[in-house]
């Protein structure tokens, strides 16, 4: 059954349509497949259509379609959603080589969370997150599913550059610098893997709605890893498509 979106107005070129919130899997869920039927509907106007963590921004073209006549045509559209995803979810396998030169705030976050670093890498390597959107940098992943144990609070000064691939923790949330960035984020380790490679026919590894899971690995893997993607010869290990349905 579906429950009411809120249509909110962004200016003359933009509507948010909230589906709920806070960060909840269902109401991702929920966001996902209206995306995707929005996409298949091809309503003349619509110029993109940005999903966030609980609500949906709509951008169009005010020259072809009003708000109002716009509205009307997504409320319509969202009787016909049965919040259900049909899609070919993929899990992506990160390598990350945790600790050291390569996640200086391990020992940091350890010691805040009152765990070994032992125990923090464990818990962060097992579980899959489900990527909810994408944003902030080109390919950076807001991921959910991030075990409450592991909760820190970002640095009070921010670093001015954080290097490509660096994996980290900030409140309640984990993820990936796909490029060099400043960022305040806690770093526990890096990924030999490009996540964002504007050469790529597809730039960005992974979509919102696809998981990732972290894997643990040595500094010679590491190194392997990385001289293969110079290489353009390391593909990044996958987990099915399979259905993902909510």
């Amino acid at each position: 059954m579906n429950r009411d979106i809120e249509f909110l107005i962004a200016g003359d070129r933009a509507l948010i349509l909230k589906f709920g919130d806070g960060i909840d899997g269902s109401v991702n869920a929920r966001i996902r497949a209206f995306t995707a039927l929005l996409e298949s509907g091809k309503i003349e106007g619509i110029v993109e259509a940005v999903p966030t963590f609980n609500s949906l921004s709509v951008y169009y073209d005010p020259a072809l379609i009003s708000g109002k006549r716009l509205i009307k045509k997504l409320s319509a559209l969202q009787k016909k959603s049965t919040g259900k995803v049909f899609s070919e979810s993929v899990t992506y396998i990160i390598p990350v080589l945790y600790g050291g030169k390569y996640g200086e705030d391990l020992c940091d976050v350890a010691k805040h969370t009152g765990l070994t670093p032992d125990e923090v890498i464990n818990l962060h390597s097992s579980k899959d997150y489900l990527i909810y959107m994408l944003g902030f940098l080109p390919g950076f992943a807001y991921l959910g599913g991030m075990d409450s144990r592991l909760n820190t609070p970002r640095l009070s000064s921010p670093r001015t550059k954080i290097h490509a691939g660096a994996v980290g923790i900030g409140g309640e949330q984990t993820g990936i610098y796909p490029i060099d960035s400043p960022g305040g984020w806690r770093l526990i380790g890096t990924t030999p893997v490009k996540i964002y490679d504007k050469r790529r026919e597809k730039p960005i590894l992974y979509k919102a709605g696809d998981k990732i899971r972290f894997e643990s690995i040595t500094e010679s893997e590491f190194k392997e890893i990385e001289n293969l993607v110079k290489e353009n010869k390391y593909t990044v290990k996958t987990l099915g498509g399979s259905s993902d349905e909510h």
